[in-house]
């Protein structure tokens, strides 16, 4: 009779370790899964808006401030951002895609904390499983190291900290928890409202105590909005103090506004649409596992106590996604989290429910096949981008003729033809040449799209632009000639197009075409034999060197 107390004593120690133990080694397997898969892609070439990050972090790193160098809408925390990445590994493109891969692991493993602290193990290793795989796909252009991946990190951080059951969370976790969140801001506008559902969690929180201590409440409000507005006044402080504040003010705040207010509800709706069909359909059963977690946290008893949480991060997060109306696909990776975290909670209910009416390993190879299915389903999906086809390939497959892979090209011609201090002018929304090439651009428009809109600031911003490079007298000039890379409009004003025209055979040579054919195909013509040839599709690049 002891030795049979004694053996399910030991069976119950090895079951109750095991319960403790295998989330850890599932969390790591899945973080170790992800980056295998990445690391095969690093070396994807950038697209504009990791262009232009990676080209005002390498100024930063040469002593150029933000908004000197390039203008830009987007607050400086992402340019710091790429700064560390491009200090820590290099400054090349893989080297960014390698900081990405470690910042996305870093996610991985808070969503798992954050899914365990809300519900159970099993919720936490599906979220965390599911956000692996799905913040990698196409559809959220996840193998880019797009600004909303390091948005998403220090706002989860912060959410995890205040994110107490007990509702007792110290001044220190809120402080911490307020600069988080107010760096999330700051890497981009769009984390204000992760930093706005973390005050309002914090108020329904001390509102939860009865009798309510309103002396508690405030002072808690109070200490995470020191922590969140502090990066926001440090940004502003070290722009007032080299001179760049009106400048800063005017790019990130002033034409802002007036670029996220000009779509029209009809124009946003279609925009949602466009991006909303083929992100649900290609993750559909993560979707639908959602909307059931979704019921689950408000129905079931030993959920509801995340559900006000749950359904809050989903709000906002979705809100995170909306400023503009233009819903491009990087932007969902803001509601992501919520979406995988709900996934999470739905099978992790499966799981208990199954506990009362099947056998236990019958009950582990179900949820175990339902859990793998989702991600499987997922990762097939998503092959010929994962698994089949190499990273230029990739890149025409996801962005079709935008001239990516040929900046790479185009810029190891300038960089080979030019000193270290000679400038380029693109005219075109490239600023990745800028980067790859290691120079510095004549100009602080490294983006065309400002200067086509219809508003009353395009052709003053057009004359500053034709100044700049005629005072700089740049080595180099290159035109894109890629509709996507202008985004002109038929009323768009077209003095830059007529300058360029006439300025150009003034003053450079045709030194090369980069002609992009409907085959996927590109055609480099450098000297002499770019000199007689006639592009063969509406796709090409010309670069002009100056005459002396």
């Amino acid at each position: 009779m002891k030795q049979t107390k004694s053996r399910d004593n030991e069976e119950k120690q090895v079951t109750v370790c095991f319960s403790m133990i295998w989330p850890w080694i599932a969390i790591v397997a899945v973080i170790i899964t992800a980056a295998v898969i990445r690391s095969r892609l690093l070396s994807v070439p950038f697209e504009r808006d990791e262009g232009e990050y990676a080209y005002i972090a390498q100024q930063i790193l040469k002593g150029v401030p933000p908004y000197v160098s390039a203008y830009s809408m987007k607050l400086p925390g992402i340019y710091v951002v790429y700064a560390l990445i491009m200090t820590l590994f290099g400054q090349t493109h893989t080297a960014v895609h390698l900081g990405l891969l470690i910042f996305n692991a870093a996610t991985i493993f808070v969503i798992f904390l954050l899914a365990r602290k809300l519900f159970r193990p099993l919720a936490a290793v599906v979220a965390s499983g599911t956000y692996a795989v799905i913040s990698m796909t196409v559809q959220v252009n996840g193998l880019w190291a797009n600004a909303e991946h390091f948005v998403v990190l220090p706002a989860l951080v912060g959410l995890l900290l205040i994110c107490k059951a007990d509702n007792k969370i110290g001044y220190v976790r809120l402080l911490a928890a307020g600069l988080l969140l107010g760096l999330a801001f700051i890497i981009k506008q769009h984390g204000i409202f992760f930093v706005l559902f973390a005050a309002l969690y914090l108020l329904y929180s001390g509102l939860r105590d009865k009798p309510i201590k309103w002396l508690k409440v405030i002072v808690a409000q109070i200490v995470f909005a020191a922590g969140a507005i502090t990066p926001f006044v440090l940004v502003c402080f070290f722009f007032w103090r080299n001179s760049t504040f009106d400048k800063f003010w005017f790019w990130t705040f002033t034409y802002a506004r007036k670029y996220a207010t000009s779509v029209s509800l009809s124009t946003a709706w279609s925009n949602f649409n466009e991006q909303i069909h083929p992100l649900v359909n290609e993750s559909l059963f993560v979707y639908l596992f959602a909307a059931a977690g979704l019921l689950v946290v408000v129905a079931v008893g030993r959920y509801r106590q995340g559900a006000v949480f749950t359904i809050g991060l989903l709000v906002f997060s979705f809100l995170a996604v909306c400023p503009g109306f233009y819903f491009r696909g990087h932007y969902f990776i803001f509601i992501l989290p919520a979406v995988t975290i709900l996934a999470g909670a739905a099978i992790s209910a499966i799981d208990v429910l199954f506990q009362r009416i099947i056998p236990v390993i019958l009950r582990v190879f179900i949820i175990g096949v339902l859990s793998l299915g989702v991600v499987g389903y997922l990762l097939y999906q998503q092959r010929a981008y994962l698994f089949d086809n190499p990273p230029e390939t990739v890149c025409r497959m996801v962005y079709g003729a935008n001239p990516f892979p040929e900046s790479l090209e185009i810029a190891k011609f300038i960089h080979n033809n030019t000193g270290p201090n000679d400038t380029v002018a693109v005219v075109g929304s490239e600023p990745q040449i800028y980067f790859y090439s290691g120079r510095r651009s004549a100009t602080s428009y490294i983006y065309m799209y400002p200067l086509m809109e219809l508003n009353s600031f395009a052709g003053s911003m057009q004359q500053e632009m034709i100044a700049q490079i005629e005072t700089a007298k740049p080595e180099f000039m290159v035109f894109v000639n890629v509709s996507t890379s202008w985004l002109a409009k038929p009323a768009s004003d077209t003095t830059l197009f007529k300058w360029s025209e006439s300025y150009c055979p003034q003053f450079y040579n045709l030194t090369g075409i980069v002609n992009i054919l409907p085959s996927g195909r590109t055609v480099y013509l450098w000297d002499e034999q770019a000199a007689n040839y006639t592009p063969a599709s509406e796709y090409w690049i010309s670069i002009f060197k100056r005459r002396h």
